[in-house]
């Protein structure tokens, strides 16, 4: 398997993994904790997690539109897009961790499909200020994972200074061991 496509992958099992971590710690936190404004960009740690699953939603409906059109994604050839990154989703953990959870394992389905040829494919999509641009796939699917990434990072933060920590983050935990030593 190509090395790009086999990154891919793994990103969309480390994407689910921690997510299931983070979405646990989160679940600690009464309501109030969750959306209390705490000065980050998204305000919240409730308001963070749903602009990550904006930003999903969005690069998903992108996707969907790839000439291989597949099929994991036909749930987001036919709904809209929020055009907004600070559009509340949901307002309750519980409503987020569902979605959340059906999200996580649509991506790794999809990234399941995806074959080598997929990721040289260029999209062409419009930025959400309408601005066009034609990218090759796999580094827009590398610019999603590190989307997610940098903003759990900020979730991470935020639930660090409530008091909870949510343990071990790192990809290297999900990276196999190789099986010889370089000679």
């Amino acid at each position: 398997m190509p090395a790009l496509l086999a990154h891919i992958r793994l990103m969309a099992d480390y994407n689910q993994w921690i997510n299931t971590r983070l979405y646990a710690a989160t679940a600690e936190l009464p309501h109030d904790m969750l959306t209390q404004d705490r000065g980050a960009f998204f305000r919240s740690v409730l308001g963070t997690l749903n602009h990550i699953m904006v930003g999903d939603r969005v690069w998903l409906s992108r996707f969907a539109r790839h000439p291989a059109r597949h099929a994991s994604l036909e749930l987001f050839r036919h709904t809209s897009a929020p055009q907004r990154v600070d559009v509340l989703i949901h307002d309750t953990l519980p409503a987020l961790t569902a979605d959340r959870h059906q999200l996580d394992q649509t991506i790794v389905d999809w990234c399941t499909e995806l074959k080598a040829d997929d990721l040289i494919c260029p999209l062409p999509y419009h930025s959400l200020k309408g601005v066009p641009a034609v990218r090759p796939t796999g580094s827009l699917i590398m610019h999603f994972f590190n989307h997610q990434t940098h903003h759990r990072g900020q979730v991470s933060t935020l639930l660090s200074q409530c008091g909870v920590d949510i343990g071990e983050t790192d990809l290297l935990g999900l990276i196999p061991q190789c099986d010889e030593e370089p000679v």
